[in-house]
């Protein structure tokens, strides 16, 4: 190519989520928590999960071909991506990307870099960021979810990351990971990885500002349109938010609009993690500016839990069919991706401007406008059976020969399913094209 591609960013994209759930004040109830510890406390309405018909593969699966029939992708238009074969389709570069919640913007990352490097082909990137999320019986498990994102990458995109604006922050830690190959279940140390996702955030945000410095621009929480954070829970993210105009009043407290927060001038962030004053405090002064950059990208969250992988796509997704198309149009969206272990970024977007009709943000945006009434379709089920249906994904995880129990008629019309696994651990595939029954289970 003789000439750099210009505005790569998002061109398209695809959200999935499983067709269960599972009610989190119902599951209050069922674990004898107490009312409102995972409603109020974490944030969490519902939580979407999966039977032993869906995995990993599937998911991805489902959301990579709803994506080409909705916007009538060729597939020999892509050249990148990280997920997905297709018959008589093999001219692509990239493999699986795999690291906890962060796989998905590395995955990301590595479909920009390749756009905008002398590799490009001139054709798409596809990335594919999805996951399930499933702890053991205990004060984690209502923290689960399940879904996938795909997305189209390339030139010209509505969704344009900005260059040379992302900051880093990667190092060692045991906040939650999973030695035991053969379970879904990872080990999380909660205090330590509450700890490290604030840490995070706190040196992505100061590296983000200065690279920023760099081009001019001063950044704080008012630069931002829209704010979007990996979300392990939705109450975290509201932390997190006033996190971040806890770092704007210690960069310049004397503003007067931190006078009624000069108590704490003389802190630092490092012995503020789990300062009750401070929280308290900047969650209070912030919220007037969580309700109207950050709340609205929960939506999904709320409704399914932490997608892992996706988690802050879900989010993006969520802010584009909460909010109207002028509103979105032109607007600067800042992110922050994490992922334990511990690798995160905080990155950023500028939206086109271009809102009509004919307009590939126009497109985009009404593509994911059937998100909400999919949700509506969905099947409520009892805690009790929840934990069963767990228990026996628990029971069967990595067994083989095997072929899965559950319903496929508890599926959305579309979506891939497990139908067996051979001895020799092969996973074969189907597609359901039958009606989700209808009722609770």
């Amino acid at each position: 190519m003789n000439t750099w591609p210009e505005n790569v960013g998002i061109i398209a994209m695809e959200l999935i989520f499983p067709s269960l759930y599972v009610d989190q004040t119902q599951l209050e109830e069922f674990d004898g928590a107490s009312k409102g510890k995972y409603t109020i406390g974490l944030g969490q309405e519902r939580m979407g999960f999966c039977s032993d018909l869906e995995d990993i593969n599937s998911l991805c699966l489902t959301v990579v071909h709803k994506l080409i029939e909705n916007y009538d992708i060729n597939l020999r238009d892509i050249g990148r991506l990280e997920l997905f074969e297709k018959e008589e389709c093999y001219d692509v570069e990239g493999v699986d990307t795999t690291n906890a919640c962060y796989g998905g913007t590395a995955a990301l990352f590595n479909a920009i870099s390749w756009v905008e490097s002398s590799a490009w082909d001139g054709r798409y990137a596809l990335v594919v960021a999805g996951d399930i999320a499933v702890y053991a019986r205990g004060s984690a498990r209502p923290t689960g979810g399940a879904g996938a994102v795909a997305m189209l990458i390339g030139p010209n995109a509505p969704l344009v990351f900005d260059r040379g604006l992302r900051a880093n922050y990667m190092r060692h830690a045991y906040d939650f990971y999973k030695p035991d190959l053969t379970s879904e279940y990872p080990f999380v140390d909660g205090k330590l990885s509450i700890q490290c996702y604030l840490s995070a955030l706190d040196n992505c945000y100061h590296l983000y500002k200065k690279k920023a410095e760099k081009k001019r621009v001063k950044v704080n929480v008012d630069y931002f349109d829209a704010m979007l954070f990996h979300t392990p829970y939705c109450k975290l993210v509201q932390k997190s938010l006033a996190r971040i105009v806890f770092n704007d009043f210690l960069t310049n407290p004397a503003d007067p609009k931190f006078e009624s927060l000069s108590s704490f001038k003389n802190l630092t962030l490092k012995e503020t993690y789990f300062n009750r004053d401070v929280e308290k405090g900047f969650l209070s002064f912030s919220n007037t500016i969580f309700e109207m950059k950050t709340k609205p990208s929960l939506f999904i969250a709320s409704q399914v839990g932490n997608m892992y992988t996706p988690s802050v796509y879900g989010g993006l997704v969520s802010l584009l069919i909460s909010k109207s198309i002028s509103e979105i149009a032109g607007s600067k969206i800042g992110l922050f991706s994490y992922g334990s272990g511990l690798a995160s970024s905080m990155f950023s977007i500028t939206v086109t401007n271009d809102y009509s009709d004919n307009s590939l943000l126009h497109k985009l945006v009404s593509n994911l406008s059937k998100v909400k009434p999919l949700l509506s379709k969905r099947i409520c089920i009892a805690p009790e059976k929840f934990s069963a249906i767990l228990d026996l994904r628990e029971k069967n995880c990595h067994k083989a020969p095997y072929e899965p129990a559950d319903d496929v008629k508890q599926l959305f019309p579309g979506t891939y399913h497990l139908t067996k696994v051979d001895e020799m651990h092969r996973r074969s595939y189907s597609r359901y094209f039958g009606n989700i029954i209808n009722g609770n289970s």
